[in-house]
């Protein structure tokens, strides 16, 4: 005799098997139709000369979009792929925080050690006695930004970390440490100091090493101008390199730095930023404790419900949880998005001036949330 719960395991498995085959199809049938609509909204960008770049959109490892568009140089009519290296601005901040966090996980420092403890003589003090790796990492130091007169006459000559110290390190603190949120990419030049100091390896070759490498990020680095850089996009811009717009309204080559610094400047792909996702949020660079650290808010910046963990914004938009960085300058625009809470990630990056991308981060946020 057989009875009905013989046939119960099975026809649960049935139905179960049946569901997943349903959302499955229903999460193609999505994916599809965001897609479309992405291509749809850049394709309009771009025919409109307001965007030039690359776009990509994932859920968890699944690439839901991934599309390169424009020029990445406009004299040899060389277009933009998925595979060209964007320069990524203030978004080397996340590596520079993660290197930081690396390093006190293997208890090589701590979150409240004093400049002056991890470098002894330094010269500023007032930063060496006061600021610690917590006031660097969320922008409350009071120190400010090296991009001043002497830093933008002498841009071809910055290839070292230590060649950005003299710009800056004679300034006096805006306000006493840990009262206020000012962003401050000296800060963050320090951090790079310090990750040389503690590693004994240059600040290029630690986050080669410790991150990129692990994380499987093989288009990735701070190149140095002058040297064969096969496939890097040409950043174009209206604006002046220290602020301003140009009158006549024409796109010009930008300038860029010698190479890029633990503050901002090196270069990715979006494939490169998805493994970086990836790589963070499956805890390959640091362990979960320390993974959820650096995202983590600290403290407020100066956007409504923004706040700044440990070289990553976390902030929430329509309802949803984001964290992540973006980077800008005249030709550089670049923006990463973490979903935490439904696994999305989304990376623009283009080599036009920032309010370019701007448009393309809302309509991704928006189709996320849909």
């Amino acid at each position: 005799m057989i009875t009905n719960g013989f046939y119960r395991i099975p026809i649960m498995i049935l139905i179960l098997l049946s569901l997943a085959m349903q959302t499955s199809k229903t999460s193609a049938t999505n994916d599809a139709v965001v897609a479309k609509e992405l291509d749809a909204f850049l394709e309009r960008a771009v025919a409109a000369d307001e965007f030039s770049g690359a776009v990509l959109l994932a859920r968890n490892d699944k690439v839901v979009f991934e599309k390169a568009y424009g020029l990445a140089n406009k004299a040899t009519n060389t277009p933009n792929t998925i595979d060209t290296k964007f320069n990524i601005g203030s978004m080397n901040k996340m590596f520079t925080a993660v290197a930081i966090a690396q390093l006190a996980e293997r208890g090589k420092l701590s979150f409240t050690d004093t400049v002056g403890k991890l470098l002894p003589g330094y010269a500023n003090k007032d930063v060496a006695a006061k600021v610690t790796l917590h006031h660097l990492l969320t922008h409350t130091s009071g120190m400010g930004s090296y991009h001043n007169q002497a830093y933008f006459s002498n841009l071809d000559k910055m290839k070292t970390v230590a060649d950005l110290l003299p710009l800056f390190v004679n300034a006096p603190l805006a306000f006493e440490p840990g009262t206020k949120w000012q962003y401050s990419n000296s800060g963050y030049v320090v951090l790079g100091l310090i990750i040389e100091k503690v590693s004994g390896q240059s600040y290029f070759d630690y986050v080669k090493e410790h991150i990129f490498k692990p994380a499987g990020m093989v288009n990735t680095d701070s190149y140095e101008t002058g040297k064969a850089d096969p496939n890097l996009a040409l950043g174009y811009t209206r604006m002046q390199f220290s602020g301003g717009t140009d009158p006549s309204g024409t796109r010009r080559q930008n300038r860029r730095p010698a190479k890029g610094s633990p503050a901002g400047g090196g270069y990715s792909t979006v494939g490169d930023l998805l493994r970086f996702s990836l790589a963070l949020r499956n805890n390959k660079l640091l362990s979960q404790k320390y993974s959820e650290l650096v995202m983590k808010g600290q403290v407020e910046t100066q956007g409504p419900g923004a706040k700044y963990g440990y070289g990553f914004g976390d902030k929430e938009i329509n309802g949803q949880h984001i964290v992540g960085h973006n980077g800008g300058a005249p030709g550089i625009g670049a923006n990463f998005d973490i979903f935490p809470k439904i696994g999305y990630t989304a990376v623009v990056l283009s080599n036009y001036d920032p309010p370019a991308m701007s448009a393309v981060v809302t309509k991704l946020r928006e189709v996320v949330n849909k």
